[in-house]
């Protein structure tokens, strides 16, 4: 059963939800332990302390914050937690906006908001007001020891959350964006359009799949049976030279076979 990541409410003026989080998605990838080459044991790692020159038991290890070089404040999770601000518990709703003016790259993690039986009717009447409105909702909520802006949307007859990080985090890069502009002619643009709509498909999230962790595991259960896989060569790609020649054959590629003309043979008239 999914665990719970958050519990409190979710408020919008005088209306106060009562909500369970939990989370939509979680990335998976073969994890590896790190084993000792020697005999094939798994390591197990220690907290060393070179001032006592020991080795430390966990129940004698705190939080410290850097303040100066060298120098570190300790904090206990007594005190973090009587600071905790007030989303903590409640995410206050503060504005309402469209989810398609929001820049994807803000976007972080993704949770389910499931309603307390309590709260059913006031998590039916966001929901449908955020579906019938358009809008999405604004909030801030304190979990996993720090404050994220969230964004409430509707999805599924249900509540959707997506963590945000703030604008300091988003990485700026000096280059991006400055390349000088290069002429596109129309005729370029037109094949680049054909050769869209020959790939336009709904989007389909069950048509992909983890091809790398799928070869990590073969690699994994063939040695297990004590056998070696053949690695496949490295495609290296040349830099395209003739833009509108390389269109053309990617649109030529793309031709169904139902298009291609075939001679079509005349029935001799009979004498």
């Amino acid at each position: 059963m999914a665990s719970t990541v958050w519990k409190g409410y979710i408020s919008f003026g005088l209306v106060s939800i009562p909500v369970r989080l939990y989370a939509a998605a979680r990335a998976e990838h073969v994890a590896f332990h790190e084993v000792h080459a020697v005999c094939g044991t798994r390591i197990k790692q220690q907290l060393f302390c070179p001032t006592c020159n020991r080795v430390v038991e966990r129940s004698e290890v705190v939080k410290g914050y850097e303040v100066d070089k060298g120098r570190l404040v300790t904090a206990t999770d007594a005190e973090i937690r009587k600071i905790a601000p007030a989303s903590t518990d409640t995410m206050e709703i503060t504005e309402f906006v469209k989810i398609d003016e929001i820049d994807p790259l803000y976007f972080d993690s993704s949770y389910y908001a499931v309603p307390e039986k309590a709260g059913a009717k006031s998590y039916q009447l966001l929901a449908d007001t955020l579906e019938k409105s358009g809008y999405a909702a604004l909030a801030k909520v304190g979990m996993h020891r720090r404050e994220y802006v969230v964004v409430i949307r509707p999805r599924g007859n249900g509540l959707t959350l997506h963590t945000m990080y703030y604008p300091n985090e988003i990485r700026a890069l000096p280059e991006y964006g400055k390349q000088p502009k290069v002429k596109v002619t129309a005729q370029e643009i037109a094949l680049a359009e054909q050769l869209v709509k020959s790939l336009a498909a709904p989007f389909r999230p069950d048509r992909y799949q983890d091809e790398y962790q799928r070869r990590v595991l073969e690699l994994v259960k063939a040695k297990g049976a004590g056998k070696q896989l053949k690695g496949e060569p490295a495609r290296r790609r040349a830099p395209v030279i003739d833009l509108m020649q390389a269109l053309k054959q990617s649109l030529a590629a793309k031709k169904p076979a139902a298009q291609v003309s075939t001679p079509v043979r005349r029935k001799r008239a009979h004498a």
